[in-house]
């Protein structure tokens, strides 16, 4: 049924307005009952639902929800390098949602991982803004097919736990509009997602929730969001103040009081009542899209959904070494080692804390199919700490074996929302068994459960290392299917594993003092930064290991040109020559060669996943268009690609190009420029529309033949050639004992050749 919004606001008392802009209560929105406006209830997400009541509510996962199914977190789901698979994981949601009476579903959370050491690590995506807005994008089409609203988070620059509901992220504007804006505006522009979610933290001392540039200027204004804004739980700094910049919803309830402050603001005139007008009408649009579309058809089938998380967990894994130890051989005798083995760590604490309705471990899963596994448990799996005892049963049971399997993992304490890891390390008791497993069995496997990169000092001297991050309760059958090859990984890392937190870019800038945390790194973050710095990492960004092999050749563009307007197709021919099927992810980058301005060394623009039988080949095809190829330039407050030459990379990981091809850019965007005493010849000779008539003056002023050999990119004198085009305007004029007079000459000049495109003389 249509409503007419505007109707039913003219309807409402002013009191009525402003009671809307907050919740009623922890989980639901205002109802207005005398004008048939009814309450619409949020739940957690964004791997499962957290649907609380009956008096236990938190947004801290602290009290207990309904039973639901526990999805991988986003830290597993980001390396499935698969929107397919996010989109039906989102569906699934969408459809438990209808089914529980949830009309907002609070995720996906695509805040950008800047540090390993980020406490909430496990609910974010990727270090990779590209990859993040296609996850997310995915995902919200697929709850939202379900008409149920998403709530993507946490806007912006939400990297970190410790203060983060009063500390200032100090980022340029370049950085933010390159690394932690991207997968928002991607997500607002390819999916519309009802609500987007402010974080608690300031932004250039400036709190989200009062941030006029951000919430309307450029989520409005530029990329078009149609939806409403909330507040993360409490988030609210000044209500007056929100309502201006942008903010519509306050979760939970004030009680009233912020109500009151938006009354008597318009009452004495410091707010437009327009202002708040249009906040009601984006919040009632969102109520009854939900209200009007409900699906009585819509079932939560738990034990059918965990099956989906299953089949999800095991396209999320990740092999990271092989040695030739998996997959395990049917009968073979192996000791399972650990207490992740009987207890698997598969979510995060906090607010996306899941009331699993089921889980098997990967011990109970081999047991179940009888596979010969012996299991001691080695270490406990909640606390750092050796029993002696323990630990030689262990080494006594790897020892006797023919492969001793490892769960390792982080304790639930080390990461979760509200608190940062204070290293990088596994448990001291993990690390020193491993090492010992390792010295008596060469086929030692490691399975790791953590939601974020953990130092391996023993990686090298084990046979294999699998992946399974906090894959959710499908995590330990997920993984017996990938130990003993009953499915084949195919998850790829969507964050850089370093050697050692230290060499991570913002390890001496995070997390800051507590009020201020500068960015100081910009956008060289993750492996743009370690590609860049040719620093050795333990495992790159995009990487993963398959049972089968793949072989890529062929590589060629549907045109080496490209201009602001077009698009380019880069068309790759990929072969499993293995001996089973599997999948690959096809990972596009570019390079910048034109030396414009400061970038990493390369930059994810486009992946593919693709099904390979044993013995197939198929051409993949990504498009590449001139955002692609950009960087935010803040002189233009725009994104620029210069003119020049671009290098398209296509490999399997960052670190593992396999093919490349040139790609020339012609751009009609020319920066601003102002010409004053510092500006230099290099700068003037980069610009078509000053490089001539600064040949010309330099030829009046020096002379034809010196001007040639100075200027000529065929100078054998490089010397020369680099102080001439270091020089600033003003150095040139006292080199060339010029007056004011003539010195201003050649300013208005150049200026004019600036402006005009010619100079006349």
């Amino acid at each position: 049924m249509a409503r007419d919004i505007h109707a039913l606001i003219s309807q409402m008392t002013l009191e009525e307005k402003a009671s809307l802009c907050s919740g009623s209560d922890f989980w639901h929105t205002q109802p207005i009952e005398r004008l048939g406006i009814p309450a619409v209830m949020f739940a957690d997400g964004p791997h499962g639902l957290r649907k609380q009541g009956d008096g236990r509510d938190d947004h801290l996962g602290l009290n207990e929800s309904i039973e639901a199914v526990c999805f991988p977190a986003a830290c597993a789901l980001a390396s499935s390098f698969d929107p397919e698979l996010a989109k039906k994981l989102g569906s699934t949601l969408g459809q438990e949602c209808q089914a529980e009476g949830l009309g907002v579903l609070l995720g996906p959370a695509v805040n950008i991982k800047r540090s390993p050491l980020c406490g909430r690590n496990f609910e974010y995506l990727s270090e990779d803004p590209f990859l993040t807005g296609k996850i997310a994008a995915a995902y919200i089409d697929g709850v939202q097919s379900w008409d149920v609203g998403t709530s993507i988070k946490h806007f912006a620059a939400n990297n970190q736990e410790y203060r983060r509901m009063n500390c200032s992220s100090e980022v340029d504007e370049r950085t933010l509009r390159e690394i932690y804006l991207p997968a928002f505006e991607e997500a607002v522009k390819a999916s519309q997602p009802q609500t987007i979610m402010c974080s608690y933290n300031k932004i250039n001392g400036v709190y989200s929730a009062d941030n006029e540039w951000l919430l309307s200027k450029v989520l409005r204004e530029e990329w078009g969001f149609e939806g409403y804004v909330v507040t993360d739980w409490g988030a609210v700094n000044n209500r007056v103040q929100g309502v201006r910049a942008g903010l519509d919803l306050e979760m939970p309830s004030s009680g009233g009081v912020n109500d009151a402050k938006i009354v008597a603001a318009i009452k004495n005139g410091t707010l437009d009542e327009a202002l708040l007008d249009q906040t009601v009408e984006r919040i009632l649009k969102v109520v009854f899209s939900y209200v009007d579309h409900r699906h009585p058809e819509a079932t939560f089938d738990r034990d059918a959904d965990h099956e989906k998380a299953v089949e999800m967990e095991t396209e999320c894994a990740v092999l990271l070494e092989n040695n030739g130890a998996l997959p395990l051989k049917a009968g073979a005798k192996v000791a399972y080692i650990g207490g992740f083995a009987l207890t698997p760590r598969y979510q995060g604490g906090g607010s996306s804390h899941i009331n699993a309705s089921k889980v098997i471990s990967a011990l109970q899963s081999a047991q179940v199919k009888r596979r010969n596994v012996i299991y001691t448990e080695g270490f406990p799996s909640d606390r750092d700490e050796i029993d002696p005892d323990a630990f030689c049963a262990a080494v006594d049971a790897a020892r006797e074996a023919e492969a001793a399997v490892v769960f390792a993992g982080l304790p639930d304490i080390v990461e979760g929302e509200s608190y940062d890891r204070v290293n990088m390390k596994l448990p001291a008791c993990q690390d020193r068994l491993i090492a010992a497993i390792a010295a008596v069995q060469p086929n030692t496997i490691v399975v790791l459960h953590n939601g974020s990169p953990v130092e391996c000092p023993w990686a090298e001297d084990v046979a294999a290392v699998l992946e399974m991050y906090l894959g959710g309760q499908g995590v330990g059958e997920a993984c017996d299917r990938l130990l003993w090859g009953e499915a084949n990984p195919c998850g790829r890392l969507a964050e850089t594993f370093p050697l050692r937190v230290e060499d991570n870019p913002s390890f001496l800038n995070f997390p800051g003092d507590g009020k201020k945390v500068k960015y100081a790194e910009g956008v060289f973050i993750g492996y743009r930064y370690y590609d860049t710095k040719k620093m050795p990492v333990r495992w790159a960004f995009g990487h993963g290991l398959s049972y089968t092999q793949f072989e890529y050749r062929d590589l060629w563009l549907s045109s080496d040109k490209m201009d602001d307007e077009g698009t380019v197709q880069v068309n790759v021919v990929v072969s499993n020559t293995g001996p089973i099927d599997g999948k690959e992810v096809v990972q596009l980058y570019i390079s910048d060669k034109t030396g414009c301005t400061s970038r990493p060394t390369k930059e994810l623009k486009g992946f593919a996943k693709v099904a390979l039988r044993s013995g197939e080949t198929k051409t993949v095809t990504l498009e590449i268009t001139a955002r692609d190829l950009s960087w935010y330039n803040e002189d233009i407050d725009d994104w620029y690609a210069a003119s020049g030459k671009y290098e398209v990379l296509v490999g399997h990981a960052s670190d593992d190009i396999q093919l490349s091809g040139e790609l020339q850019f012609t751009t009609n965007k020319i920066p601003p420029m102002i010409i004053d005493g510092s500006t230099t010849l290099s700068e003037l000779m980069d610009n078509p529309k000053t490089a001539a008539a600064l040949s010309q003056i330099l030829r009046t002023t020096f002379g034809s033949a010196a001007t040639e050999n100075a200027t000529s990119t065929e100078s054998k004198d490089a010397t020369e050639q680099a102080t001439i085009f270091a020089m600033p305007l003003k150095t040139l004029a006292n080199f060339a004992a010029m007056g004011e007079e003539q010195y201003q000459e050649m300013l208005n000049g150049l200026r004019s050749a600036l402006h005009q495109g010619s100079i006349n003389h």
